[in-house]
């Protein structure tokens, strides 16, 4: 495993993380303690170290596998990240409260579900400029970090991230920003990453295999159960997706190489590129996520990353 610096923290964190929505119940399958266990296990004999995690993957259900692990492992092995800004009211269903005393609120029910007395990075999720503006907001979690319960705050950008968010990520305390990045979505290398290697932000790739579409498992034409989020999707922007990853993998994946692997590696190619956090279902594809972090994906474009520890 490969290590590096989020920003200018001295947070330490593996180029391969576990994003862990799938927790929540929404992507097909409901997970127990013992299924929970067995990946994080095997995500520490990978050398992997971060964990990604929201208050509304599940009600906190997510934390609370998560927590009931770190509970019983060693809890300074881990960097915990997870966000405020939703309640989970049912399957894909939530609300939004960013206002600074419901958020204080979900910070405390955080701490509670993961076993914790700190987080090591505290999330917005997904604001929008409006909410974002919220000078009492980012006062609270000031406070809340010089109480120890927040080591660090970074910014989980919407979708269509918010380049007025990345340039004032530093006015309101962020160090990190988490985002959508992967070989079917690459628009943050035009904007947003040359402001976060300029402000020295660490970045968190998330949805690094686009809903799981870059895993190669998938082909045009596919349907999805109605318990897994990616029924939801919009079938013809599927199946476009899906074409263009069949393609993908006969032009650009070398043989031999587990496309899922493949298309960490890439993201991983980019010098703003901390980490990428990709979800997972078994121990299996951790061992496969992880083995990005040996894969070397030549590109002028994007030079190997310089900032690396083993």
């Amino acid at each position: 495993m490969k290590y590096r610096k989020i920003g200018n923290t001295n947070l330490d964190v593996s180029v391969i993380g576990v994003g862990t929505w799938q927790f929540g119940g929404e992507w097909g399958k409901d997970f127990t303690q013992n299924e929970v266990d067995a990946i994080l296990n095997q995500a520490k004999q990978e050398g992997i170290n971060l964990l990604d995690t929201a208050e509304c993957y599940g009600d906190h259900l997510s934390e609370k596998f998560i927590g009931d692990y770190l509970n019983r492992h060693q809890r300074e092995d881990w960097i915990v990240a997870t966000k405020f800004g939703h309640h989970f009211h049912g399957y894909l269903e939530r609300t939004r409260h960013v206002d600074a005393a419901d958020v204080l609120k979900q910070l405390d029910r955080s701490l509670k579900a993961l076993q914790t007395d700190y987080i090591d990075l505290y999330q917005s999720h997904s604001l929008s400029d409006e909410e974002f503006k919220n000078d009492d907001l980012w006062t609270m979690l000031d406070k809340q970090k010089q109480a120890g319960k927040i080591r660090h705050i970074g910014l989980s950008l919407q979708n269509n991230p918010s380049v007025m968010q990345t340039k004032t990520a530093k006015s309101v305390g962020a160090t990190a920003l988490q985002i959508v990045y992967n070989r079917l979505t690459q628009e943050p290398e035009e904007e947003v990453f040359p402001i976060a290697q300029a402000e020295n932000l660490g970045v968190l790739a998330r949805v690094p295999l686009a809903s799981g579409y870059l895993s190669g498992k998938y082909k045009p034409g596919t349907s999805f159960a109605n318990a897994d989020v990616r029924s939801k999707h919009n079938e013809k922007e599927t199946n476009e997706k899906l074409k263009l990853v069949e393609k993908i993998a006969e032009t650009e994946v070398p043989q031999g190489v587990d496309m899922a692997t493949w298309a960490l590696a890439w993201c991983l190619q980019h010098p703003a590129v901390t980490t990428v956090i990709p979800g997972c279902k078994n121990p299996d594809q951790v061992t496969k996520n992880a083995a990005a972090a040996d894969l070397s994906i030549v590109s002028d474009q994007h030079p190997q990353h310089v900032n690396e520890s083993y």
